[in-house]
């Protein structure tokens, strides 16, 4: 097959219309026929790009035009083009939310949109909601129109007769509990804890099969011309001879598959280990407990009470630790979870981390030190109260008026934050976060 892939941007009028369930069928029902699929998120997420990694069976890389920069954008999509047949973009929230939002990313790179509608409530009205989004912004490339939780065949024909003949009707997939992945607070519950999520996909997969979307061969997909990206920078070995400790399980997942392969580029070795298995802390010059759900196995955490004083032994001897959102609730000395319940934690840093009932942060933001700027997002449900005073403070990319960034709290060699950096954003910055040498 040519190095000229497809290539489709999978959106929807909002959240919650089974945008992710889609995508990662069509990844799967390609994948499991011997297509080479690359999947990507557009936007900041650590739970979606579970499923679409599971289902096309590669690496999953966030692509965000302010986050990473369009130049980086650009060098990702151009470089998974010339390995894969596919290439499928998930897109975030509404096509046209946020800002950037998924229809900037399809119109800057030329990716044709295809618009998945839940239709569960709607007749005629199906045609108006595909019609505004395929005509609200001009020049945005179309794919075609899905319909997802269709209630008959009848309910089928209603909505294909209610399209525009330029809507590109794709299908339907049916109502069925089964199709839907399942969910908790943050999103997604994560694909790795359940013991039948490939099975789920398979699933999804037959159903899309049954569609036009699913039965249409890839040769008969127009081709996708891959941007021009510029030759990638080689990154200094800014970490060279640097062993860096990764928790990495069920209650620290939040990792970018981006920010481990610049750690290497840099020259780290990374070891990971799993608190939740009882693992100790391996020998190492620098830590790294990433974020996830520390909150769901606070119990568990609480017991490590060995792993706590080996981190308080590193953290004494001088060598760093970068914590981040979930990362930094376990260094809590207490977490409190969604039942009230409190948990004596590691202790590290003084204070209780609370798990909120709504959202409490969620938005782009940047980390400026030393001429450096590291982007990233916030995204979390819980709180942390504590009279330490943050050492930093990021800023939101959206101005002042959407209110105060994020503290960063430093307490000898730990950093410790809500924030999710996007390491490639400053390879500089981010290997400063496991150096021995003050951040400031």
């Amino acid at each position: 097959m040519s190095h000229a892939p497809a290539a489709v941007l999978i959106a929807a009028p909002a959240s919650g219309q089974g945008k992710t369930t889609v995508a990662a069928a069509l990844a799967r029902l390609h994948a499991r026929a011997g297509a080479r699929v690359r999947a990507f998120k557009c936007g900041p997420d650590f739970l979606d790009p579970q499923w679409l990694a599971l289902a096309s069976g590669a690496p999953v890389d966030s692509l965000d035009l302010w986050i990473n920069g369009e130049a980086d954008c650009a060098a990702r999509l151009a470089a998974a083009a010339r390995e894969a047949d596919l290439l499928i973009v998930e897109g975030v929230m509404g096509l046209f939310d946020g800002q950037p939002s998924a229809a900037d990313l399809a119109r800057r790179f030329g990716i044709p949109v295809l618009a998945v509608i839940d239709a569960s409530a709607m007749a005629g009205t199906f045609g108006a909601v595909a019609h505004g989004l395929r005509t609200w912004r001009p020049g945005l490339p179309w794919a075609g129109v899905l319909a997802n939780r269709v209630g008959s065949a009848r309910h089928a024909a209603m909505l294909q007769e209610a399209l525009d003949p330029e809507a590109g009707w794709l299908g339907h997939l049916a109502r069925d509990e089964g199709l839907s992945l399942p969910e908790r607070h943050l999103g997604l519950q994560q694909a790795g804890e359940l013991p039948d999520a490939l099975a789920r996909l398979d699933r999804a997969a037959d159903a899309l099969a049954a569609t036009p979307l699913g039965q249409r061969a890839l040769g008969n997909w127009p081709r996708w011309q891959a941007p021009g990206a510029d030759a990638v920078a080689s990154v200094p070995p800014l970490l060279a001879g640097r062993r860096i400790a990764v928790a990495r399980d069920a209650a620290f997942a939040f990792i970018y598959p981006a920010n481990v392969a610049l750690l290497r580029a840099m020259g780290a070795e990374l070891v990971f280990f799993s608190p939740l298995a009882g693992h100790a802390l391996p020998a190492c010059d620098a830590l790294w407990l990433p974020g996830g759900y520390p909150e769901l196995h606070a119990e568990a955490l609480a017991a490590r009470v060995d792993l706590r004083e080996q981190i308080v032994a590193h953290v004494l001897a001088g060598r760093p630790l970068w914590a981040e959102c979930g990362g930094m609730m376990a260094l809590a000395e207490t977490l409190v979870d969604k039942q009230g319940q409190g948990h004596a934690l590691w202790g590290l840093l003084p204070g209780t981390a609370v798990l909120g009932r709504r959202l409490a942060a969620l938005g782009p933001h940047r980390l400026a030190l030393g001429g450096e700027e590291l982007r990233g997002h916030s995204f979390h449900w819980s709180r942390f109260e504590t009279a330490l005073a943050p050492a930093f403070m990021t800023e939101s990319a959206r101005g002042a008026a959407a209110g105060a960034g994020e503290p960063v709290y430093v307490s000898g060699s730990l950093r410790a934050s809500w924030f999710h950096p996007w390491f490639p954003s400053s390879p500089a910055l981010a290997a400063r976060l496991f150096c021995p040498e003050p951040l400031a």
